[in-house]
Formats: structure tokens, sequence, C-alpha cells
């Protein structure tokens, strides 16, 4: 088993690449320089994606994920239309971990772990109240559906449309005076704003999540962000099968002095 902490090492070639509009990519503007990328290689590469910005985008634009990565293979890597494959995705708001595939075989490697549960998913969330949970792990399960308004919401399980959702927690850091808590979160299932919907449906919403009734004045996030960050994620390496981890440099108590 590896464990990557904030480290860049440098691939070659990227094999098996499809054609991009790399014209579009190139003129947004985006600069590379400030992406930060925690592990690469020639099938992977790692990024922390910062909150505000989404992972792909319509609108040609507005800067996102792909197209930074796109621009940084380009430019700083000299590869001509570079394949890149989206695994999985972080809702817009939210700060953290993303993996990305530079080849098919990889993507097919990886997306498959994905449909199995291989994938392991940790985040830290900043919530309104106080959750005492005795040092002990909590289990969560809702069911939940995805309406018209994209908004996801507690359903009954015998409702035909709605997902099972569960999630495991433990209380990391309580503040009195904010009325606030500080969760370390490991999510089993991985639904459409799952974490934010079983959050507040405990009525516990997430500090800054004004689409799901959290609390806008408690911490000095911008109105782009909210207390949510993916610090860990782990997962079989496409290469060779060997289980390799990723983390964030940070602590449960940087998310409430993050702003």
């Amino acid at each position: 088993m590896y464990v990557m902490e904030a480290v860049c090492i440098i691939g070659y070639d990227f094999p098996n690449a499809k054609e991009v509009n790399a014209y579009k990519i190139i003129n947004k503007g985006i600069n590379t320089e400030k992406m930060n990328i925690l592990y690469e290689n020639r099938d992977i590469i790692i990024v922390e994606k910062p909150s505000g910005i989404p992972v792909q985008t319509k609108r040609i634009t507005d800067k996102d994920m792909i197209s930074e990565i796109m621009n940084y293979l380009n430019k700083e890597k000299n590869v001509v239309n570079p394949y890149l494959g989206i695994i999985h995705r972080l809702d817009t708001p939210v700060r953290g971990i993303l993996v990305f595939a530079l080849n098919k075989r990889a993507a097919g490697k990886l997306s498959m772990q994905i449909r199995e549960g291989v994938f392991n998913k940790k985040y830290y969330a900043v919530v309104d109240g106080l959750i005492e949970t005795g040092g002990r792990q909590k289990i969560l399960v809702d069911y939940l559906i995805k309406d018209k308004d994209n908004i996801a919401r507690i359903a009954d399980k015998e409702n035909g449309h709605a997902k099972r959702a569960e999630l495991k927690f433990i209380t990391l850091l309580t503040d009195k005076e904010r009325d606030i808590s500080v969760l370390d979160i490991e999510l089993v299932t991985g639904r459409f704003h799952q974490i934010r919907a079983q959050l507040a449906g405990m009525g516990h919403p997430i500090v800054n999540d004004r689409k799901y009734g959290g609390s806008v004045q408690k911490m000095p996030y911008d109105k782009n962000s909210i207390g949510l960050c993916a610090y860990f994620l782990s997962f079989k390496h496409p290469e060779n099968g060997s289980l390799v981890e990723f983390r964030l440099d940070m602590e449960p108590k940087d998310m409430v002095l993050w702003s």
C-alpha cells in the first residue's frame, strides 16, 4: 500500500488519446501553475479541486477542472490531444481530491472499482448544531430522490424512485459558542448530493450550504464554498492493482479556520 501526501510524480506519454477541442480549452485562460497536483503518472492524475470550481461546465468561458487539467497536459506536458476520463465528481462548492484517468484502459479499471465499491472516500464536514457521538462511529441510512429543482430529498423506502444512501460519521470537534460540529464522514454509497441531503435531513445542514438550509454567518466561507472537503481517497492503482491512498495535508481544525 502506498500513502501519498501532496506528492507529484511526473509521468511521460499518455497512450490511447482521443481528440478534444484544445483550442477552447487553451483560450479559457486558466493558470495551471496554481493547480495542486497530488500525484501523476501515465495512467492517472490526482488533483485537488478548489471549492467554487465545477468538475465540468458547458459554458466555454467558465473555468472548470477538465479544462484546467487538459490545459496543463497540453501546455506543460506537451501532450497533443490528451485523453482525460472523469471517474467521479465533487459538487461545485466542495473542495477535495479527484482522480482522472489518462487513458481508456485506466478509465475502465477505475470505473469498475467505482461500481464494485472499491473506492474509499472520506470527508470533513462543518455542520450546524452540536453532535455528540461519544467517540463512536455512527451509521446514517436514508433513501434519496432527485427532484426537478436539482435537489436531493429524503423519501420513503417504498418509493420506487428512491435510492439507498449510507454513510458513516464520527464527531471530531464541537464549538458551543458558534454552535457547530466538525464531522469525519466515510461514504458507503455515492448518491447525488448525498452528504448534503443526509446531514440536512438529520437537522444538521452543512455550514454555508444555502441549498440545504445551512447557516451563512458562522464561518468565513465565500458564497461559492460550503463546509465540506473530500480530504481522503483510496483505490487500486490501475497499473498494478496495488492499494494507493491520497490525503490532503490538513487537519479537522483547519475546517473552522478555512476561509
